[in-house]
């Protein structure tokens, strides 16, 4: 059995209320210590208290932690058998966490860059900058402990939050129970790199004491469903990452036989867990040929172990695969399966299942059919016409959208309800270093103060 004991102030703490975790095929390998809210208040407290370290012991201690994190060996293991158990662990097959985990990696030792984009060109990041002698903004903290309850589908979600500490920020992180080990070793590198133990926390819980880490901080990027979003909808403090609903839209100018290929690596891409993937696609058009193309491709998936290193498709326990697929049907009613809820669970072995991807066919873009969104590849395909609008494309992280119209893709950027918009030949998980992800993390942890001196 792995320990995953907490990371507090003054180093690892192991607690008697402890969490087994399995793999999804039911094997018990690791015991979580989970700490009780006392001990997050005092936690975050101490936090507080804590000066932040300069700017150049940060930066450096980001890219050596990015190093530690990639080749080190922390808690007993190397990178790769890390890799290995966060996988087994979390059903995203072996080759999509690594190269999550790499990702992380590189987030890490690009924090500091990562938040220059957000800053205005305007305003000063130190008020010893010349231009404040005239008088100027300065960039400042909004406050000065940050939490983040992370979400466990994948290592991914890892990669930014760091950008908090390069900004001067004292960050407290509470993993997911279900995935725990990268939080875990991402906090070991970067104290063995050069930040105290005030500066980043590692503070595993239960949902009440979780609630107490949003309520010490003074801000908190927190990952989840519906229930989440609207749970923190009124708390300006809480920014949530909550469902993608990401989509694409091909208008009629364009043949949706080109773009095949981007569709389906946009539903499938990442084990089709991520907030990213595609979760519908709409047409202008006939969407009957389209649905039945990408169903042949989607179909052609084999379902593998996720250890194989050929595995695209998640895994789960038998009973919480069975489970999804209940819930997929019931969300389907009405819709015509192409591959439907009845084929989604394919026995691995072991107690466990992939989840063998969904189609389904709308004959109208129904907004609630097409916004649901679940944790492996599963799409709805629907017509879509200009008199239908932009109604069933709201509430999207993401939209491809494949056009020759201007005035479509300005009002899908002037859309407050859309995060970003891809036009062309880019699928939905594309990303790139100067691309927010739902708005640069620094917009909700950064303000601008005026400052003039002497």
């Amino acid at each position: 059995m792995v320990g995953i004991d907490a990371l507090g102030p003054d180093g690892e703490y192991r607690t008697r209320n402890r969490q087994v975790i399995a793999t999804t095929a039911g094997t018990p390998i690791a015991e979580l210590s989970l700490v009780p809210p006392l001990y997050v208040t005092r936690t975050i407290n101490a936090q507080r208290k804590a000066v932040p370290l300069p700017a150049v012991p940060r930066e450096d201690a980001l890219a050596e932690a990015a190093r530690i994190f990639r080749t080190g060996v922390i808690g007993g293991m190397d990178f790769a058998a890390y890799v290995a158990l966060a996988s087994r662990i979390s059903g995203v097959p072996i080759a999509v966490t690594r190269a999550a985990a790499h990702g992380v990696g590189d987030a890490v030792a690009d924090a500091v860059d990562a938040v220059r984009p957000a800053r205005p060109v305007g305003a000063a990041g130190d008020w010893r900058d010349e231009r404040t002698r005239a008088g100027a903004a300065v960039w400042t903290r909004r406050g000065e402990v940050f939490a983040v309850l992370a979400a466990g589908n994948g290592a991914g979600v890892h990669g930014t939050w760091p950008q908090a500490l390069a900004l001067g920020y004292r960050v407290a992180v509470r993993p997911s129970r279900r995935e725990p080990l990268t939080g875990h070793r991402l906090v070991n590198a970067l104290r063995q790199a050069g930040f105290r133990g005030e500066d980043v926390t590692f503070l595993p819980t239960d949902h009440r004491a979780a609630d107490e880490i949003v309520r010490a901080a003074d801000l908190a990027l927190v990952y989840g469903g519906q229930d989440v979003v609207d749970k923190y909808a009124d708390d300006p403090r809480v920014w949530v990452n909550g469902p993608g609903r990401a989509k694409i839209l091909i208008t009629a100018s364009h043949d949706w036989r080109d773009y095949l290929d981007l569709i389906v690596d946009s539903i499938a891409n990442l084990g089709g867990m991520a907030c990213v993937n595609a979760t519908a696609v709409l047409y202008e058009g006939d969407p009957a040929p389209l649905a039945a193309a990408v169903a042949e491709r989607l179909s052609a998936i084999e379902p593998m172990p996720t250890e194989d290193e050929r595995a695209v498709l998640p895994t789960q326990p038998v009973a919480t695969a069975r489970a999804l697929a209940d819930h997929l049907a019931v969300k389907a009613a009405g819709a015509t399966a192409l591959l439907g809820a009845d084929q989604v669970v394919a026995a691995v072995g072991d107690g466990c299942a992939a989840l063998r991807p969904a189609v389904h066919l709308l004959s109208e873009p129904d907004a609630d059919k097409l916004n649901v969104e679940l944790p492996f590849p599963c799409v709805w395909i629907a017509p879509w016409s200009r008199d239908d609008g932009l109604e069933p494309l709201r509430k999207s992280l993401v939209i491809t959208v494949i056009t020759d119209d201007d005035g479509l893709v300005d009002a899908l950027l002037g859309e407050p309800t859309v995060s970003n918009v891809y036009r062309g030949n880019r699928p939905t998980p594309y990303s790139a270093p100067g691309i927010p992800h739902d708005g640069f993390l620094a917009d909700f942890l950064m303000r601008n103060k005026g400052f003039v001196r002497d």
